[in-house]
């Protein structure tokens, strides 16, 4: 009796451990040099929101406005309140002007209500098609593509107005299809998401890779662990993830 108790006791533990971890709130730096006139341009990045609700004491703790908040998909699906919905945009929108991109459960909310939400509160949808951003010196493309879930998500489109001599930052909500951007078309920095970094890992092994940052030929590559969770909302070895991104302009 003793022995069940202990293990009923550990086993307590460990789930209320993974609860805990699934609602840190881990804001990661990244640096990328990008060739251009002398700027900085900042990102503030997050993927997977979903059903949690974003921390405002952490997005108050950066400081300073930003040229972009991207959301590289699920931002909220089928559990998420409307209300919760609101609540994140305006956090957000305390950081700077939002760019939206489509995330395989986004429409889970009635895609038409979230069009309306987004547009009543001024959010920039990109999808299959790139936008330039007014605020920067250097011209700054944000690409997209639609979920790959919705078999319409068009590459061509998404790259149609780009120059390769400007700055283009692609956002895809899966990014296993990174590869074929890297095969026919340029990016200098590539966002993604939806795979949670596997979200419960034991050491190495996890159901999808964990979350990175790579810079390969020239190229920069953000994975988000993302930010919420889908199903149970614990975590393992997968914490959850935002992004603050720095783009350094130099000649």
């Amino acid at each position: 009796m003793i022995v069940l108790l202990f293990v009923l006791f550990i086993c307590i533990g460990f789930v209320l451990f993974m609860i805990k971890q699934a609602f840190e709130n881990n804001l990661l730096h990244h640096s990328i040099e990008v060739a251009g006139d002398n700027e900085q341009v900042t990102f503030f990045f997050i993927s997977d929101v979903h059903l949690r609700k974003i921390n405002e004491q952490m997005i108050q703790r950066i400081g300073k406005p930003v040229h972009a908040v991207i959301i590289g998909g699920d931002f909220a699906d089928k559990r998420t309140p409307i209300e919760r919905i609101y609540e994140n945009i305006n956090v957000l929108k305390k950081l700077g002007p939002i760019y939206f991109v489509w995330g395989n459960n986004d429409r889970e909310v009635g895609e038409q209500r979230l069009r309306r939400i987004f547009n009543e509160m001024g959010v920039h949808i990109i999808e299959n098609d790139a936008l330039t951003l007014p605020n920067s010196h250097n011209k700054i493309w944000l690409s997209a593509i639609d979920d790959t879930s919705t078999k319409n998500a068009r590459f061509d489109l998404a790259f149609e107005k780009t120059n390769e001599e400007d700055c283009i930052v692609f956002i895809s909500h899966n990014p296993q299809v990174f590869y074929k951007v890297r095969r026919q078309f340029h990016a200098h920095v590539m966002l993604g998401g939806h795979l949670h970094g596997g979200q419960i890992r034991l050491g190495k092994f996890g159901m999808h890779p964990h979350g990175s940052f790579k810079v390969t030929n020239g190229i920069a590559t953000i994975i988000s662990n993302g930010y919420g969770t889908t199903l149970l909302p614990m975590r393992l070895g997968a914490k959850p993830q935002c992004h603050m991104i720095e783009l350094n302009f130099t000649k």
